[in-house]
């Protein structure tokens, strides 16, 4: 389960106190789990077009009835490691503080990310995220996304439009 760390003090939030924080500044959490994946598909930072969709496939019904609550239209994977060619560059640019005028949608399959978030009250939080944890971030929220030790994540990502995901610096 996903952990709230607040950055003015450090002090942390876990176990159900996380999803009701989470509720009161307009974030979804959801906890879909990844028991029902297969360790290579979960494992595999290199997949194929086929083991994206076998992913995809094996979180439909989650995928489709969050799709019709929020409106998403299209998911894909996306994938960060290591072997991700200019790691670093992504990095930085992901920890550029932006938002977007849809949701960001991300549910972790495997690895770990933080999203840094400004919350309703001006004061930034980070939801560290694991793997069966979603998160959807609602529109204009300033934000930034990182990765945690284990520098890698597998996530599947849900948009209503790719053109309202551009980030706005």
């Amino acid at each position: 389960m996903a952990k709230v760390r607040f950055h003015d003090n450090n002090e942390y939030l876990t176990g159900e106190s996380v999803i009701s924080f989470l509720d009161t500044q307009g974030i979804i959490y959801e906890h879909w789990g990844v028991d029902r994946l297969d360790e290579q598909l979960k494992s595999n930072y290199s997949p194929t077009d086929e083991e994206k969709q076998q992913i995809l496939d094996a979180f439909k019904l989650e995928i489709d009835a969050i799709s019709e609550r929020r409106g998403y239209l299209t998911a894909d994977i996306i994938v960060l490691s290591d072997k991700t060619p200019n790691l670093d560059e992504l990095l930085v640019k992901f920890k550029n503080e932006h938002h977007h005028t849809d949701d960001e949608c991300r549910f972790c399959v495997d690895g770990h990310g933080i999203f840094a978030i400004k919350g309703k009250d001006d004061r930034y939080f980070d939801v560290e995220m694991e793997p069966g944890d979603l998160i959807s971030v609602p529109p204009n929220y300033r934000h930034y996304f990182t990765l945690m030790d284990d520098r890698k994540i597998k996530a599947i990502r849900l948009f209503v439009t790719p053109a309202g995901w551009e980030a706005i610096y």
